[in-house]
């Protein structure tokens, strides 16, 4: 009996847990064939989501959590779930049902077909602005002009994944993480499959304009170099003005003996070129910050209990 593992991220998601597991309960006990295992990862919620995860696995022994020291954030509870599950594949889905899980068997029928990777995506996004949605979509435009691998559009982290896609996976330990354009770069044989995406069922959402903003700079920042080719494709074209600009005063002081303001030209040429300097050097401090955290080596994540074991072995200390 082949064994899939549901891995859900989940902070602050009190609210919702009982009726997700109402309808994940539902849901595996009516695919008799397959094992379950129901993995959570609580990133540090300051609610009784804990609680009610382990009041969960009291009843149901399929129900697992992995319980983090303090928050990590959503993509190092990605990677945890990764190292925690014991599946023939992984789901993942978020805690708040905005991804149905009565769409599991239609991605398992196609895994059973032999896709590595099934990703949902979505026809619609109930429940989400205009203004969001906009910016989700230029996002995904600008992320597919900078690399060169295909980018799947509409598609959040609700996916099925086969066991070697989780083992190219763990094998990507970057601090700085975007696990949709992770999923992407793994390649491996994928279907879509759409669904129309529900709104929240409970509480509100942890994701806000700031961070959203980051988790951007942090896909295009560690997924392309692009970036830094725009340092060169400014510096090629600068150096022509300035090169054409100095024949140009040469000549019209030697030939035409006329004179220039010397200090409008200077103040011009100080403010256009302080400003290419300063586009540049923010450019090269964001790969230099992340070269900087990434030597420092430090694990992922720490986990402070994992089904109801304190002590963990160092090895899971990733």
């Amino acid at each position: 009996m082949k064994k899939i593992s549901v891995i859900i991220p989940a902070y602050n998601e009190e609210e919702s847990l009982p009726i997700l597991y109402e309808r994940m309960n539902n849901l595996m006990n009516s695919m008799k064939d397959y094992e379950f295992e129901m993995l959570f990862v609580n990133d540090g919620s300051k609610d009784r989501t804990i609680e009610i995860i382990k009041e969960i696995r009291e009843k149901d022994n399929r129900v697992c959590y992995v319980d983090f020291s303090r928050n990590f954030g959503k993509e190092i509870a990605m990677i945890a779930g990764l190292d925690y599950a014991t599946g023939d594949c992984v789901i993942f889905m978020d805690a708040d049902l905005q991804d149905p899980p009565e769409l599991i068997p239609e991605l398992v029928k196609y895994w059973e077909e032999g896709y590595d990777d099934v990703y949902a995506r979505r026809k619609s996004r109930k429940g989400e602005t205009w203004l969001k949605k906009f910016t989700s979509k230029m996002y995904y435009k600008v992320l597919q002009h900078l690399t060169r691998v295909e980018i799947q559009r509409d598609t959040g982290d609700f996916r099925l994944l086969d066991r070697r896609c989780v083992n190219a996976l763990k094998k990507l330990r970057e601090s700085q993480r975007n696990t949709k354009s992770m999923f992407s770069w793994i390649g491996y044989k994928k279907k879509e499959v759409l669904y129309d995406r529900d709104p929240r069922v409970a509480g509100k959402t942890k994701w806000n304009y700031i961070k959203l903003i980051d988790l951007a700079i942090d896909g295009i920042t560690s997924f392309t170099t692009s970036p830094l080719r725009l340092s060169t494709f400014i510096a090629i074209p600068t150096f022509i003005a300035l090169f054409i600009y100095f024949i140009y005063v040469i000549v019209k002081c030697f030939i035409i003996h006329e004179a220039i303001q010397a200090f409008q030209a200077i103040i011009l040429l100080i403010l256009f070129f302080s400003g290419i300097q300063i586009l540049l050097f923010g450019i090269v401090g964001e790969y230099l910050g992340r070269i900087f955290n990434e030597t420092k080596h430090r694990p992922l994540y720490l986990v402070n209990e994992y089904n109801g074991e304190k002590e963990m072995n160092e090895q899971k200390l990733k």
